[in-house]
């Protein structure tokens, strides 16, 4: 099993550098770090009766190479990332297949989900919500809100996974407004929390799948920019355009690192 999600997790990362060649360029560090929880997600987690939601919708080269992955989406697609005519935006745009919401603005995947989350208890179902924010925009206020009323509702359905790679486009996280004690603030708005290393396929697994009596919120330990040598923990690899040279070079980092 583990295998299998370490080939996908290999595949969504080469997708992702791929889009990155294209002529716009792409957020390639946020969404390299977060191709394990997404592999995890799409591979083992979600089924038909859950949802969901990358609130850290500039992510949206990871979250389109898992929907290619799983057959929502043509594997070619890909290739016309964000060039004129192409459904495959910067962000995740409404009425693509796999996408609940357009998730252009930071900070309000959180508040999506929960309505969500309540709708389907109201409904009778067995579905869960799950999300994943960045951990940079958990300094907007509305994830604070939608945190105090998911607490409040006791809304066991909905797991919160934060990508928590410590960097944003301005710095380390720390630097710019602190987190930590990033959990004890979930605990004391009534959340359960999880912290797990974000590349451990199998810690992923486990704490996605475990169900809880309340709220979940996973925070993932990842690394900006994760497989590709030259760019990992660094800021500069937030928004990356890759020339050819460069392109090889990524290539190469991934497949020294691609499961044996």
């Amino acid at each position: 099993m583990t295998r299998r999600l370490a080939e996908l997790a290999h595949r969504l990362r080469r997708d992702i550098v791929r889009m990155a060649a294209g002529p716009q360029g792409a957020h390639l560090g946020g969404s390299l770090s977060c191709a394990d929880i997404l592999a995890v997600l799409y591979g083992e987690v979600l089924d038909e009766r859950d949802a969901f939601i990358l609130s850290k919708g500039h992510a949206a080269p990871a979250l389109y190479a898992a929907l290619a992955a799983t057959g929502r989406l043509g594997p070619e697609e890909l290739t016309r990332y964000a060039t004129p005519g192409s459904r495959l935006f910067g962000h995740p745009p409404r009425g693509l297949p796999g996408v609940e919401f357009p998730t252009g603005s930071l900070g309000h995947g959180l508040s999506l989900a929960s309505g969500l989350a309540l709708a389907e208890r109201f409904s009778g179902g067995s579905g869960r919500v799950y999300l994943l924010l960045g951990d940079g925009e958990l300094q907007e206020g509305t994830v604070w809100e939608a945190a105090m009323f998911a607490g409040h509702q006791r809304l066991n359905n909905i797991v919160a996974v934060i990508d928590r790679n410590r960097l944003q486009i301005t710095g380390p996280t720390e630097d710019r407004v602190g987190l930590e004690p990033l959990a004890a603030r979930f605990e004391a708005f009534g959340w359960e929390t999880r912290t797990v290393d974000g590349h451990d396929l199998e810690a992923l697994r486990t704490a996605l799948r475990r169900p809880g009596e309340r709220p979940v919120a996973v925070i993932a330990r990842t690394l900006k920019g994760r497989g590709v040598s030259f760019l990992q923990g660094k800021t500069a690899s937030h928004y990356v355009t890759l020339r050819p040279e460069l392109l090889k070079r990524a290539y190469a980092s991934l497949e020294a690192q691609a499961p044996s």
